[in-house]
């Protein structure tokens, strides 16, 4: 199975939890706690990945960037924004330095 179709599958999970009953699923009950919630654990597991980072375990950076990118989204399902979008913007970026794509995100 390719990465895009990895994302798609699991966009489609997530936006079908927007439905689903708080009680009986964890994505569910994150939507239903809201925004601050999924931040709040979007952090936690930005922490944990860089923890995981600096003591260079190969297998917890593997779980934690995991666990990083599920909670990203989340984030993303929650405000209605495909993962294809994020895609369209990485390959948007190609062929730019990160110099070049930094200073043009100042003159926007």
């Amino acid at each position: 199975m390719s990465e895009v179709d990895v994302l798609t599958k699991l966009a489609a999970v997530l936006e079908s939890r927007k439905s689903a009953d708080p009680t009986s699923s964890y994505v569910a009950s994150l939507y239903n706690k809201g925004t601050d919630t999924i931040l709040k654990k979007l952090g936690e597991e930005a922490t944990e990945t860089v923890i995981a980072g600096k003591g260079g375990n190969r297998d917890e950076i593997i779980y934690e960037t995991a666990d990083l990118w599920f909670h990203s989204l989340v984030l993303l399902a929650h405000n209605d924004i495909s993962p294809q979008v994020i895609l369209d913007e990485l390959d948007r970026r190609f062929g730019l330095s990160g110099i070049e794509e930094k200073e043009n995100r100042g003159n926007q």
